[in-house]
């Protein structure tokens, strides 16, 4: 495995605070392909991304969201979404690996971001498909807020050798 890989998922970190700099449409196309270069069940790409840069619908998703307090300053938020007419039973892996995807193109591109959750949580996902306009049967998996840091962590790994069981439990 390439150290460099490893070194780009340790670099990748929550960042909740971020600079004025919008995220530029290069790096918003570099981030969605990111996304869906992810693995899916039988290939079916459940997925639809909403990419949100008015500062209305940003301070609204803010309102709406307990822990998204950050996109009252953020530039960008994409909203995963699932599509449950194409996967009923799969696209909360689906689009959970679109965003991993997507977090570490981020980190990658130099722009910080977060997951913030919204699927299972009933009211989010009432709030959000509100505010996002979402028909029927696509479902908010998760807003991502993303900005150029205005804070750094250092690079980590969170290896628990208590969580790891070999063969069985």
């Amino acid at each position: 495995m390439s150290q460099k890989l490893i070194d780009a998922i340790f670099a990748r970190r929550s960042i909740r605070k971020y600079t004025s700099e919008p995220v530029s449409e290069a790096d918003v196309t570099s981030l969605l392909q990111a996304a869906m270069a992810a693995p899916s069940a039988s290939n079916r790409q459940p997925w639809h991304f909403v990419v949100v840069t008015e500062r209305d619908t940003l301070d609204r998703l803010g309102d709406v969201h307990p822990y998204a307090k950050m996109l009252f300053e953020a530039p960008l938020c994409i909203a995963v979404c699932g599509d449950t007419r194409v996967s009923e039973s799969y696209w909360v892996q689906d689009c959970s690996a679109a965003t991993e995807n997507l977090l570490l193109a981020a980190s990658a591109l130099g722009l910080g971001a977060v997951w913030l959750g919204v699927y299972p949580r009933e009211d989010r996902v009432a709030a959000v498909r509100q505010a996002l306009g979402l028909p029927d049967p696509i479902l908010p998996l998760n807003l991502i807020s993303i900005g150029h840091p205005a804070e750094t962590k250092e690079a980590r790994t969170q290896y628990n050798a208590e969580r790891v069981h070999r063969g069985s439990w």
